[in-house]
């Protein structure tokens, strides 16, 4: 069960309400982390439980739940290493693709080749399919990492 949920600040209550049912993932997140309105309680059930965060850079720059890319929660979770999933939420609205949420993810976040690789590939490991799915997608991904990444 996904959720989309910590979009509206200081309902810290309600929040923890709905992560106690331990949903697959969560959408955006924004106001989780207790210096945007939410709580280490919070962060650190999200942790606990290893919950993945669907992350949607310019959703919330254009939202304006976010005031800027470089302030964006992706650098949170990214720098605590939690599995986090970059996604456009709706690219016709947001005017956005996901090669381009990678590229400001990798501009913002001073992100290497192979880290954004890394992003991608481990975001296999949330998608909602089979196992078989996802041991097909990571065999292709595995394929096609020497020639994107030229190693």
């Amino acid at each position: 069960m996904p959720s989309l949920l910590f979009e509206i600040p200081n309902l810290k209550k309600e929040t923890q309400v709905l992560l106690d049912l331990l949903p697959d993932r969560i959408g955006h997140g924004t106001f989780l982390n207790s210096s945007e309105g939410g709580s280490l309680d919070l962060v650190d059930f999200v942790r606990k439980h290893q919950i993945p965060l669907e992350l949607c850079l310019t959703s919330n720059i254009k939202s304006r739940t976010v005031p800027s890319y470089d302030q964006h929660h992706f650098g949170f979770w990214h720098s605590i290493a939690h599995p986090s999933v970059i996604c456009t939420d709706d690219k016709g609205v947001f005017a956005t693709h996901l090669s381009q949420e990678y590229q400001l993810a990798a501009e913002n976040f001073n992100l290497t080749p192979s880290q954004v690789w890394d992003l991608s590939y481990e975001s296999i490991d949330y998608i909602f399919a089979s196992d078989s799915t996802r041991s097909e997608l990571k065999r292709k991904w595995n394929h096609l990492k020497p020639t994107v990444l030229h190693f």
